[in-house]
């Protein structure tokens, strides 16, 4: 019996170690897709109303949830930001947000 536990511990350990933070970030990189073609860009600018848009890389999650949750509701204006927002879910904003806080 004792021999058992020891394995089904061994065994756990090595699937908990097999967890990588990779892992806790990889659905946000597929969620993030539409969010790449303009917050990637360098120096890009929107065109209505105009202003540099801001990179994503490397910013807190904590601001990016608030920022997607604000335009979600629609209590921060910008029609495109509030369009791709309004169908994500908390736990899509969450995922968002940690994978562009992982990048650098």
């Amino acid at each position: 019996m004792k021999s058992i536990n020891k394995l089904l511990v061994a065994t756990l350990l090595l699937l908990l170690s097999s967890y990588t933070i990779a892992d806790a970030i990889s659905p946000g990189k597929s969620k993030s897709e539409t969010c790449l073609g303009c917050h990637a860009i360098p120096g890009y600018n929107n065109v209505y109303p105009t202003y540099k848009v801001p990179k994503l890389a490397g910013q807190h999650a904590d601001y990016i949830i608030l920022a997607l949750k604000a335009y979600r509701a629609n209590d921060r204006n910008h029609d495109t930001m509030h369009a791709n927002a309004v169908g994500l879910s908390d736990k899509d904003i969450d995922d968002i947000a940690k994978y562009f806080e992982s990048l650098k």
